[in-house]
């Protein structure tokens, strides 16, 4: 996403705001009712009955349709729009894009970047529940001052991704009483892996590349996400196979290296294409104009898989699905 705003100093700032804030917020939420139900949130939490429920920090219960929930997390955002479920604030220059259901309109406010968030709108917007982690868990103790009832369900580095993934939409499902729909969205991922596991050969080499800024990186096999994660899911041979160093970006590599290890295929992760970089070099751009990469067989035989566009700002259990989806696609085209 767009790395605008990042200083040290601002974000200390809004830590600082966020505390100097914790007061203000405390009246807002004990005094205001909110404005969408006239119910105060402990009114509308014992209205709806609570559930208790685990996330990356420990059990905690929050309210089941909690009526003003805002979402900062981005991996939960394609499940919110599927499921209709309406915010009071979000980082919308994260969603408008992509969601615009979810971003709204001015009655929507407008938490911004995790780089430097705007704090007073989460006051604001008076939450029974903040859905936050990922790119805003610098600021879950900011946010829990604010509302108790603020969770991080976002995947956790270390453990097996897959499973971090359902584990997410099986606690949303919960939460918003959409257990079945959860349950319908973890079977189309299982059946896109399936899909994807039983189309590869186990024997072609793959390659996993990021490009970015005019330069093509590499994906290590199981770092990082997207790219990487189709490596041990899949089983998929790498065609250069070593330690990330920057699992987020991708690692710097030249194309001499990719030619010489002459990969099957090619997995690659457009981050312009997601951020809206103006004047980014699209990924197919930047392997066509490399002359070093014309003669190795991805390329030749035209077996690239470019993820979505909008991969990179969504990275939710769909976009995964999505992704498997197109690899099992192009692994089953190439053997037909």
């Amino acid at each position: 996403m767009p790395e605008t705003l990042t200083t040290s100093t601002r974000r200390t700032a809004a830590r600082i705001q966020g505390a100097g804030l914790l007061a203000i917020s405390a009246l807002l939420l004990a005094g205001c009712a909110p404005a969408a139900t006239g119910a105060a949130p402990e009114e509308t939490a014992a209205a709806s009955g609570t559930v208790t429920i685990t996330d990356n920090h420990g059990e905690i219960e929050v309210p089941v349709n909690p009526e003003r929930v805002i979402a900062l997390d981005n991996t939960t955002f394609q499940t919110l729009s599927d499921w209709g479920i309406n915010v009071v604030a979000a980082p919308k220059p994260l969603m408008e894009s992509v969601w615009p259901d979810l971003a709204g309109g001015d009655e929507v406010l407008d938490v911004g970047l995790h780089r430097e968030p705007n704090l007073e709108a989460v006051i604001e917007a008076e939450p029974d529940l903040i859905i936050g982690g990922y790119r805003f868990q610098d600021y879950y103790e900011d946010l829990k001052g604010i509302q108790p009832k603020t969770i991080e369900i976002n995947p956790r580095d270390g453990e097996e991704a897959t499973s971090e993934l359902k584990r997410q939409v099986e606690i949303l499902g919960q939460i918003f009483d959409k257990e079945a729909e959860a349950a319908e969205t973890v079977a189309a991922f299982d059946t896109a892996i399936a899909d994807a596991k039983s189309a590869y050969n186990g024997t072609d080499t793959v390659v996993g590349l990021i490009t970015s800024g005019g330069e093509i990186a590499y994906a290590a096999p199981g770092e990082g996400r997207g790219v990487g994660q189709l490596f041990p899911t899949i089983g998929l041979t790498p065609a250069i196979d070593q330690a990330a160093e920057d699992a987020s970006h991708g690692d710097d590599i030249s194309v001499e290296a990719i030619a010489q290890a002459s990969p099957e295929w090619m997995i690659v992760l457009d981050r312009d294409a997601g951020t809206g970089e103006e004047g980014a070099a699209a990924a197919a751009d930047l392997i066509a104009g490399a002359e070093a990469l014309q003669n190795v067989p991805a390329v030749q035989k035209n077996q690239i898989v470019y993820l979505d566009p909008t991969f990179y700002l969504d990275e939710g259990i769909q976009a995964y699905t999505g992704l498997y989806t197109d690899v099992a696609a192009a692994f089953s085209g190439a053997s037909s």
